[in-house]
């Protein structure tokens, strides 16, 4: 029976195109070799396929190869970026250091180590001479005082007691290298200034410095002799400064507070 010839551009119906593909010739009847399993593989994915799928999209190898190497990149990516995006723990080392508030305690003992660094170390050697039963050179702990020197030294003389020690400050830190005099004779070279800051040097060859000058002193560098205290130091400045300065270290007689005894003890530190 001859067919109806359909009008050009027209899609054949369905039924053509099954009866076309059971028409067309196999590889066992053309004498071709049979397809390889990739190929069967392709044609069994394609035969799933809707038929308009197949008529619009023409899948090719090429095509198919190139579509999974793309997908499967994209997966890797997206693998990675998942891997990599995720927070990781880092543990705190060891070392780390906890800071802590600096207490009361901690920073007294930061401005002790800052003003008195020389308090710390080996002892201290002092040369003790004068009204000593032992005088000499002695060791003694750093930090120790001038009564201890005193006490390495045996003692004071009974000659060398009473005012001989007036002019001592057994109170005061020992500074190393320096030379305690006691008796009358180190009253004539006793130094009348200050007593030295601890860690200061000591004065080179232990030479005596002038004697404090009464018409010059300051309050302070007169409370430095012995048995003056502010209220005599106030009174000697005051003396000065009504007569004009001192001529002679005989007027120190004529101040307010100041005997016989006390002139002997000052007339040997100082000068007019």
């Amino acid at each position: 029976r001859r067919r109806r010839e359909r009008p050009a551009g027209r899609r054949p119906p369905l039924s053509d195109i099954r009866d076309n593909e059971a028409h067309r010739p196999t590889a066992s009847t053309s004498g071709a070799a049979p397809p390889s399993v990739g190929a069967r593989l392709r044609t069994a994915l394609v035969e799933r396929l809707p038929l308009w799928v197949q008529l619009r999209c023409a899948v090719e190898p090429k095509t198919l190869a190139a579509l999974v190497l793309v997908l499967l990149v994209a997966v890797g990516f997206a693998v990675h970026h998942f891997v990599s995006g995720r927070p990781q723990t880092v543990a705190a080392s060891r070392a780390a250091v906890t800071a802590e508030p600096l207490t009361r305690s901690d920073a007294s003992r930061v401005d002790g180590a800052a003003a008195g660094s020389t308090d710390d170390g080996g002892p201290v050697v002092v040369d003790v001479a004068g009204g000593v039963r032992h005088p000499g050179v002695h060791r003694l702990p750093r930090g120790s005082r001038v009564a201890d020197a005193l006490k390495a030294a045996g003692g004071v003389r009974p000659g060398a007691a009473g005012k001989d020690l007036d002019a001592l400050n057994q109170a005061r830190r020992l500074v190393d290298g320096e030379q305690i005099l006691v008796g009358a004779s180190a009253r004539a070279a006793a130094v009348a200034a200050p007593a030295p800051v601890a860690g200061a040097p000591p004065v080179p060859g232990g030479a005596a410095p002038p004697r404090v000058s009464l018409s010059s002193a300051t309050a302070e560098q007169l409370e430095t002799l012995p048995g003056v205290g502010p209220v005599l130091a106030r009174h000697i400045i005051d003396y000065r400064a009504r007569h004009g300065g001192f001529t002679s270290v005989d007027q120190l007689r004529d101040v307010d507070g100041i005997g016989p005894s006390r002139f002997s003890d000052l007339e040997p530190e100082v000068g007019p």
